[in-house]
C-alpha cells in the first residue's frame, strides 16, 4: 500500500506524449482505505457478527470485544502512517492507544529487539501500527473473507486456473461485502472522470478479481465505454485465451507492452497485440504494430497524490521494511531483461526477451522531471535487472549535476559490481540493491545457466556492503535435480553471507515450472515429468505454471520450512552460530561447504 504502481504512470505518460488526454485512479489504495477506516470496520464488524461464528478465531474474538476501540482509532493511526499526523508517534510507541491482538505477541519472541534495532519512536510507532493493521486483516480473513489479504485478494481463483468459471461466479456475487466497497468506488471514480475508454491493468493474480469486478460495475452503469484489460498477469497467463466469455467484462485484452495497442484503441485504429470478441468467437489480432524495442519512456504521475499511501515498518531488518516504508516512485529504466538466459524464466515473453535501455543523460532527465512534479526524490527501479554498465553512467550524470536523490533496484550479483563502481553508486544516492541467487549452490546456477558463480555474487554483496548499500537475495528451492545436500549447502552460503554482513534480507519461494520458460520446453531433460489438464477450445483461460512430477526428488516441501525458518532469524541478526542442520524438522546431510569461503570471497574483493 506504500507506493502506486508504475504500470498507470506509464501509460498515461505513453499516451501524454501522444496528445491523448488521460487520468489515473488506484482503486486498490482507494479499496484499502475504505475498508481500514471507521466506517469500513464498522461494516466488517457488523458482518462478522452476523455470521454467529461458533468457533471464532483468536483474532476474530479479540476484534469483536475490542471493536470500539478498533473504530476509535483506525482513522489516526492511517493518517500517521501516511505521514498526516506525526504528533501519534509517542503514544503508538510507548503502546498507549492501541488495542492489542495476537499479531503483538511477535513481541514477546522475535519482536522484543524491535525498539533497539529500530532505534527512532517513529519506526517504533509504524512497526506497531503494522501489527495492529495485521490482526484487522486477520480478523478479516478468519471471520468475513478467506479470500481478504493486503498484497493480494482471491488470487486463488486465477493462479494457474485453465477455467474461468470460479472467477466468473466470484465475480457475480453481489453479497459480498468487499465486492460491494469496489463497486462503490469504481461508481464514484466514473463519476469523477467520466471517461471514455477505460484500461484496467492486472499486474498479478491478487488483483484479477477486483479488475473484473470494475469491469462488470462499469458494464452495468455506464455500457458504453470501451473496456481494456491488461499487465503482468495478462501477459504470462492469458497468452491462450478463447473464452469468450471474458468479454462480457472487455473489450480487448492487450498482450505485452501496453502503449501501442492501448493507443489504437483510444484512436479507434487497428489492433495490434489485442484479443477482442467478434462473431461470438475470440480472435487475437497481432496486428501491424512497431517492431522497435524501446526503453521506457516517462511515466506521468500526474493526479497522484503520494501522500494518501500508508508507510508501514514490517520488520525490524532495515532492507526489509524498503518495501513498505516510503512512497518510492517506481520505474523502469530498462525493457527487458539484458542477460535472458536463466532457463527458469519466462523469455518466451517480449516484456523480458527483448531489451533496450536508454541514455544515462534521458534517465536523469526523467528523474529530475519526476521530482519536480511530485515533490519526492526517491526511486524504485523496477526493472529485471539493472545493468551494470548503465548503472555507472548514470551514477556519474546524476553526480555530475549535483542532484540528490535515493533510489534502489533489482541486480544480477556478478563480478561487475566492483568496490569503485558500489562506491560511485552509492554517492549516487543508491540505497539498496536486491537480486536473485535462485539456489545458491555452483552446480544449480551452471545448470540453470544463471550466469553468476557463488564467489562472485559475495564479492559483489561485499561491494555493495562496504559501500553502505543494503542488500537482499532472492532465493530458490526445489529446482529440478536439486538434491537434500544442496539445498542444505545452500542454506550454508546464505548464512555465510548474513554472518559476514554483506547480507541483510532474503526470501526463499519454491521453484514454479512456467509455460514460458526454456525449461518447460526440455522439460524432459531436466528428469520432470509434466502433467496438464487444458479446458477444451473455447473454455481456455489461463495459463501458466505447469504442474510436474519429480521421481527420486527429495521432500522440498519439508526443506522449505526450515530454510525460511533460518531466513526468518537470521534476518533478526541471530542464530548463525546454530549448525544448519538444526532449522530442518527432517534429518538433512551436513553441509559441505568450506567455512570461510564468503569471507574469503570477500577479502579478495575489497
Amino acid at each position: 500500500m506504500n507506493a502506486p504502481y508504475p504500470a498507470a504512470a506509464c501509460l498515461c505518460g505513453h499516451l501524454a506524449r501522444a496528445g491523448l488526454a488521460a487520468a489515473q485512479a488506484d482503486l486498490s489504495l482507494a479499496l484499502a482505505l475504505r475498508v481500514f477506516s471507521r466506517e469500513g470496520l464498522r461494516r466488517v464488524t457488523d458482518a462478522i457478527r452476523a455470521r454467529r461464528l461458533r468457533a471464532p478465531t483468536a483474532s476474530v474474538s479479540h476484534l469483536l470485544r475490542h471493536a470500539a476501540e478498533y473504530h476509535a482509532t483506525i482513522g489516526p493511526v492511517i493518517r500517521f502512517l501516511q505521514g498526516r499526523d506525526g504528533t501519534l508517534a509517542s503514544r503508538i510507541a510507548g503502546r498507549q492507544l492501541l488495542p492489542e491482538g495476537p499479531r503483538f505477541a511477535s513481541l514477546d519472541a522475535a519482536g522484543a529487539a524491535a525498539p533497539d534495532a529500530l532505534a527512532a519512536r517513529d519506526d517504533v510507532a509504524k512497526y506497531l501500527a503494522g501489527l495492529y493493521l495485521d490482526d484487522l486483516a486477520d480478523a478479516i480473513h478468519d471471520g468475513l473473507d478467506p479470500w481478504f489479504g493486503f498484497a493480494r485478494y482471491a488470487d486463488h481463483l486465477v493462479s494457474a486456473q485453465p477455467a474461468f468459471d470460479p472467477l466468473a461466479r466470484a465475480v457475480a456475487d453481489d453479497a459480498s461485502l468487499i465486492g460491494g466497497m469496489i463497486d462503490a468506488l469504481t461508481e464514484e471514480t466514473l463519476a469523477r472522470h467520466r471517461p471514455r475508454v477505460v484500461a484496467i491493468t492486472a499486474p498479478f493474480p491478487g488483483t484479477v478479481y477486483g479488475a473484473f469486478r470494475i469491469a462488470r460495475r462499469i458494464r452495468r452503469v455506464c455500457p458504453d465505454v470501451t473496456l481494456a484489460l491488461g499487465g503482468g498477469y495478462v501477459n504470462t497467463e492469458l497468452r491462450e485465451l478463447d473464452d469468450p466469455r471474458v468479454f462480457d467484462f472487455f473489450d480487448y485484452v492487450c498482450l505485452d507492452d501496453g502503449e501501442e495497442p492501448l493507443e489504437r484503441i483510444a484512436r479507434g485504429g487497428g489492433l495490434v497485440r489485442t484479443f477482442t470478441r467478434r462473431a461470438g468467437r475470440v480472435v487475437y489480432v497481432a496486428g501491424a504494430g512497431s517492431s522497435r524495442c524501446v526503453a521506457p519512456g516517462c511515466p506521468d504521475y500526474g493526479g497522484v497524490d503520494f501522500g494518501d499511501y500508508p508507510a508501514v515498518v514490517e520488520s525490524p531488518n532495515p532492507m526489509h521494511r524498503i518495501w513498505s516504508d516510503g512512497a518510492w516512485i517506481k520505474l523502469p529504466l530498462t525493457h527487458g531483461c539484458y542477460w535472458h538466459r536463466c532457463r527458469f524464466c519466462d523469455l518466451a515473453l517480449g516484456v523480458i526477451g527483448r531489451y533496450a535501455q536508454p541514455r544515462a543523460a534521458a534517465v536523469v532527465d526523467t528523474l529530475e522531471r519526476l521530482c519536480e512534479a511530485t515533490g519526492r526524490s526517491g526511486f524504485h527501479f523496477t526493472d529485471e535487472a539493472l545493468p551494470p554498465a548503465l548503472l555507472g553512467r548514470i551514477a556519474d550524470e546524476i553526480l555530475r549535476r549535483g542532484l540528490a536523490v535515493s533510489w534502489w533496484g533489482n541486480i544480477r550479483y556478478e563480478p561487475a559490481f566492483t568496490p569503485e563502481l558500489a562506491a560511485r553508486l552509492a554517492a549516487a544516492g543508491c540505497v539498496a540493491v536486491t537480486g536473485g541467487l535462485e539456489c545458491a549452490e555452483a552446480r544449480l546456477l551452471a545448470l540453470m545457466d544463471k550466469g553468476i558463480t557463488i564467489e562472485g555474487a559475495a564479492r559483489a554483496c561485499g561491494a555493495c556492503a562496504a559501500a553502505g548499500i543494503l542488500t537482499h537475495a532472492y532465493l530458490m528451492y526445489g529446482f529440478p535435480t536439486q538434491t537434500a545436500r544442496e539445498t542444505v549447502d545452500a542454506l550454508d552460503y546464505v548464512r555465510q553471507l548474513f554472518a559476514a554482513g554483506v547480507l541483510q534480507s532474503a526470501y526463499w519461494h519454491r521453484f514454479a515450472l512456467t509455460a514460458h520458460s526454456p525449461l518447460a520446453a526440455d522439460a524432459a531433460r531436466y528428469g520432470l515429468t509434466v502433467s496438464q489438464t487444458r479446458p477444451p477450445a473455447g473454455q481456455r483461460f489461463a495459463r501458466n505454471e505447469i504442474a510436474f512430477d519429480e521421481p527420486g526428488a527429495p521432500d522440498h516441501a519439508a526443506l522449505g520450512a526450515g530454510l525460511r525458518r533460518a531466513v526468518y532469524n537470521y534476518m533478526l541478526g541471530i542464530g548463525f552460530d546454530t549448525p544448519v542442520t538444526e532449522w530442518f524438522d527432517i534429518r538433512v546431510p551436513s553441509p559441505k561447504l568450506r567455512r570461510r569461503l564468503v569471507r574469503d570471497a570477500v577479502a579478495r574483493a575489497i
